[in-house]
């Protein structure tokens, strides 16, 4: 599992899922459909990622494709960096 997935269920699991009594899910499974997070969960979420990484996420980005599973997320992340300018 990459880093970002890892840090992200983790993130899932402890703030979401605070003891382990909710859905499992895999990397490719939408939180939204297995209601992993709510609407509000996923706000947090995108602060959470924002402030991981460093960077903000547009409204424009705020897809599921984007922000709905550990797959789609990795890929977001990852993209969103190679993007990000270097700093001198």
């Amino acid at each position: 599992m990459s880093a970002i997935k890892s840090k992200v269920r983790s993130y899932i699991l402890e703030n979401f899922i605070m003891g382990g009594d909710g859905p499992a899910f895999a990397d490719g499974d939408s939180f939204m459909e297995l209601h992993v997070i709510d609407s509000t969960g996923f706000l947090e979420l995108v602060t959470f990622i924002e402030e991981t990484w460093g960077f903000v996420v547009e409204d424009a980005e705020m897809t599921p494709e984007n922000l709905d599973s550990l797959d789609g997320i990795e890929a977001y992340v990852t993209a969103k960096a190679l993007a990000m300018p270097c700093a001198a």
